[in-house]
């Protein structure tokens, strides 16, 4: 049986449909969501639902009964007290439902930087959430993206009023990216795939050679109107947060990143690209989800 996390949310939810599309390939399956109701009538009737969250140490252990491979993802908060005790929250239920429900697979949603990443707030906590669930010597992959492509999707606003695209990143340097779309192919592919062992990661970074500011230029082409790249400075972007009532922590760890990811640079041009893992290419990705979202 496969336990998926996460099923209504943006990669969660499109695991579930390929899991479900594939059909008696998948068997089973099994969700852990907050509230039954938010999922789909037509998905609702084909998997059987655990209410309540897998931070929940019962929760996990009743989700984890009977299942041999699990999607697994921290949601993202921007109201957590600690980012690295938000992560702890939800990895030691896996790990105790790892050693205790007999677990043999987890696919795990993280980021690229392993070995690299220092200081580097989400993505530090995410790196070592992994380690955690992999000292319990479960067969680990661990699908590690870029910048997302869908983080665009805030801009959708300011973007269509303002013509403007803004990152607290520098203009001129490569940034890769990938779409929610492929890590959710990737991980269904895993999950169906009983045959892998051991810990490993799987990159996922799109062919693109693209810097912020050229992204602007064919987020203005595809929009048909003109889209300009404004760096804005990680504090700044901390304040806004602040003010939109992010914890301290959290706003403390975005910055954090933003500044790693332009001192380290590991989401840069360096980066391989993956296009087995990571087809979708961003223009294609502005105009079959951008544009609408931009448009309303």
């Amino acid at each position: 049986m496969i336990l998926v996390t996460t099923p209504t949310g943006q990669i969660g939810g499109q695991v579930l449909a390929s899991l479900l599309a594939a059909g008696d390939a998948a068997g089973p399956v099994r969700v852990v969501v907050r509230d039954p109701a938010r999922l789909a009538p037509e998905v609702r009737d084909r998997v059987e639902a655990v209410a309540g969250s897998h931070a929940d140490p019962d929760v996990m252990a009743k989700a984890c009964a009977g299942v041999d491979r699990v999607f697994w993802l921290v949601p993202p908060s921007l109201t957590a007290d600690s980012v690295e005790g938000h992560f702890r929250a939800f990895v030691r239920p896996l790990a105790d439902a790892v050693a205790t429900q007999g677990v043999e697979r987890v696919v795990a949603v993280s980021t690229l930087g392993r070995g690299v990443a220092e200081h580097a707030g989400q993505i530090s906590a995410a790196l070592a959430a992994d380690d955690e669930v992999r000292a319990t010597g479960v067969h680990h992959r661990a699908l590690c993206p870029p910048y997302l492509m869908e983080n665009l999707l805030n801009q959708a606003a300011a973007l269509r009023d303002g013509g403007e695209l803004t990152m607290a990143v520098p203009g001129d340097r490569v940034l890769r990216t990938c779409a929610t779309r492929d890590i959710g192919a990737t991980a269904a592919r895993l999950l169906l795939d009983g045959s892998w062992t051991g810990q490993e990661d799987v990159p996922l970074a799109s062919a693109d050679d693209l810097t912020p500011e050229a992204m602007a230029r064919i987020v203005s082409e595809v929009l048909g109107r003109p889209v300009r790249f404004r760096r804005i400075d990680a504090e700044d972007q901390r304040a806004a947060l602040l003010r939109y009532g992010a914890s301290e922590d959290a706003a403390r760890a975005l910055a954090d990143m933003m500044r790693a990811l332009t001192r380290q640079d590991f989401y840069g041009a360096g980066v391989p690209v993956t296009p087995d893992t990571a087809p979708t290419g961003f223009r294609q990705w502005c105009e079959e989800v951008l544009r609408p979202a931009v448009a309303g």
